[in-house]
C-alpha cells in the first residue's frame, strides 16, 4: 500500500504548493506586518491541508491529530503576533515592518 501511495499525485498537493509558495512569496516580499501575518498562516493552512489529505489516504488518524496541534499553535501565534502589531501601531503610527529596524538590536 506504501508503494501506492508514493507513487501518485493527487490535486491537493499541486493546490498546498501554489498556497505555500504564494504564502512564502507574500512573506518575503511584503512590508505590512499584518499581511506577514496572514502570509504565515497561508503558509500554514498548506501544511494542514497535506496533512489531512495524507489522513485521509493512508486512513489514519495522526494527521488529523497533527492538524488540530498546528491549528492551535496558528491561533496562539496570531493572538500574540496581533498583540505585538498593535503595540507597535500605537508606539509609531504604523504597521510598516521597515519602521520597526530601530528595534532590532
Amino acid at each position: 500500500m506504501m508503494e501506492k501511495l508514493t507513487s501518485m499525485v493527487y490535486w491537493t498537493h499541486f493546490v498546498s504548493v501554489a498556497l505555500f509558495g504564494l504564502g512564502l512569496l507574500g512573506f518575503l516580499i511584503r512590508r505590512n506586518a499584518l499581511v506577514v501575518l496572514m502570509c504565515l498562516e497561508l503558509m500554514l493552512n498548506a501544511v494542514n491541508l497535506i496533512l489531512v489529505e495524507i489522513a485521509m489516504k493512508t486512513g489514519t488518524s495522526e494527521g488529523i491529530i497533527l492538524v488540530v496541534f498546528v491549528i492551535t499553535v496558528a491561533a496562539a501565534e496570531v493572538a500574540v503576533g496581533l498583540g505585538i502589531i498593535l503595540n507597535l501601531y500605537r508606539i509609531k503610527k504604523t504597521v510598516d515592518l521597515t519602521s520597526f529596524r530601530i528595534l532590532s538590536g
